[in-house]
C-alpha cells in the first residue's frame, strides 16, 4: 500500500510530455518560453520580460522557467540572438540569388528596408542591452557585423577598397531610412529613394 501511493505522489509530479521524446518536448517547451518572451518584449519593453511573467504567459512556473533560463536577460539575448539569425538568413538567400556583384548590393538594400518595414527590426531595438551593459551592447554590434557581410563580400567583389567602412556607411544610410519607416512613411517610397541614393553614391547600375 505505502508502495503504491509513493508511486502515485511521484507520478502526479511527473511532467506531461506532449512530444515524442523528451528531447523535443524540452526544446517545444523552450521555444514557447522564447515566444512568450517575444510577445512581452514587443508590448512592454525589456522590464516586461522576467521569468515569471514569461512563464505566467507560456503557462509555466517560474521554478519551471529556471530549469530553461536562468534569468529575463538569459532570455532577452536569446530572443535577440534569434532574430539576427532569422534576419541574416533571410538577406543571405537574397543576395545569393544574384548574379553581379551590383545585384547583390541592391538585393541587401531592399530585403532590409522589406524586413524592417514588417518590424523585424524591432526585437533587436528593444531587447539589445540596457544603456549600462557594455557586453549586451557589444553582442549586439557583432550581430550587425555578421549582418553585414554579405554586402561586404559584395562591394570587395566590385573592387572596393575598404568594404567594410563602406559598409558601415551604407547601414548607416539605411539606419536612418529605417527611422523614416518608423515614422510611418511608405515603404515602397523609403526603398526607392534609398536605393537611388545609394546607387548614385556606389556607382552601382540596378538592373531590376
Amino acid at each position: 500500500m505505502l508502495a503504491t501511493q509513493c508511486h502515485q505522489k511521484v507520478g502526479a509530479a511527473m511532467p506531461r510530455i506532449d512530444a515524442p521524446t523528451v528531447a523535443e518536448h524540452r526544446a517545444n517547451q523552450e521555444q514557447a518560453l522564447l515566444d512568450a518572451a517575444r510577445g512581452l518584449l514587443l508590448e512592454g519593453g525589456p522590464s516586461a520580460v522576467t521569468p515569471a511573467a514569461v512563464g505566467a504567459v507560456a503557462g509555466l512556473g517560474r521554478s519551471g522557467v529556471y530549469k530553461y533560463f536562468r534569468s529575463g536577460d538569459e532570455m532577452l539575448a536569446r530572443i535577440v540572438a534569434d532574430s539576427f539569425t532569422e534576419w541574416g538568413e533571410r538577406v543571405r538567400a537574397a543576395v545569393e540569388q544574384c548574379d553581379t556583384a551590383d545585384d547583390q548590393a541592391v538585393a541587401y538594400v531592399r530585403v532590409t528596408l522589406e524586413l524592417a518595414a514588417a518590424g523585424a527590426h524591432r526585437v533587436a531595438v528593444l531587447g539589445g542591452g540596457r544603456p549600462g551593459d557594455p557586453a549586451a551592447r557589444e553582442t549586439l554590434a557583432g550581430h550587425h557585423r555578421d549582418l553585414a557581410a554579405p554586402l561586404q563580400v559584395a562591394l570587395a567583389e566590385r573592387g572596393d577598397p575598404d568594404p567594410e567602412l563602406t559598409s558601415e556607411l551604407v547601414n548607416g544610410a539605411l539606419g536612418r531610412a529605417i527611422d523614416q519607416l518608423d515614422a510611418g512613411r511608405p515603404v515602397d517610397q523609403v526603398t526607392r529613394g534609398t536605393l537611388e541614393f545609394l546607387c548614385r553614391a556606389l556607382q552601382i547600375t540596378e538592373t531590376h
